[in-house]
């Protein structure tokens, strides 16, 4: 069994830590031609195969004396206004890491072809109380009612401008938390 880091934001890992994102995306950078994505014994997932683990990396901090010295960013409802001094997920080390998810499923296919179902499992946020589905537009901070246009504001924030529309290949990692 392998095990390796992965990177999320901190509102990522408070919908894994309530069950709601079960799936992410990520790019495939190489290759670039989309004849070499068909899944076979010559295309690797770098995230690992069914079975392996991926321990969370997150904004953290360390602060003796709480926690095992340990803070997350994703704990307070709004971290930056604290006097902690956060670190960047990328430096978190392994001790640290209070999540591990277990790779269930991995397969490939167009950004934009995600199904209404997988931008769900992606962790979006649903707006509470309201007899409509709404869903977090994470742009312009309003609601939307389609979850795939939820989900797009969401790439597109974590992902940077135009990253929709470049449409690229991604590894789709589905996980379960353990």
């Amino acid at each position: 069994m392998k095990e390796s880091p992965i990177l999320f934001s901190s509102s990522m890992v408070k919908a894994i830590s309530v069950g709601r994102k079960t799936q992410t995306r990520r790019i495939i950078k190489t290759p670039t031609h989309p004849a070499h994505l068909v899944p076979s014994n010559k295309t690797k997932c770098p995230y690992g195969n069914n079975g392996d683990h991926l321990w969370v990396r997150e904004t953290w901090a360390y602060e003796p004396g709480c926690n095992e010295g340990y803070l997350y960013a994703a704990d307070f409802d709004n971290p930056k206004t604290s006097n902690i001094k956060w670190k960047p997920s990328i430096h978190m080390p392994r001790k640290a890491s209070r999540i591990t998810l277990q790779i269930v499923d991995i397969k490939i296919e167009r950004l934009q072809e995600i199904s209404p179902e997988d931008t769900i499992k992606e962790g979006i946020e649903f707006k509470p109380g309201s007899h409509l589905s709404c869903y977090k537009d994470y742009l312009n901070g309003g609601f939307t009612l389609k979850p795939q246009k939820s989900f797009q504001t969401l790439w597109h924030l974590i992902n940077g401008e135009n990253s929709w529309d470049k449409n690229p290949w991604v590894w789709v990692i589905c996980f379960s938390c353990s």
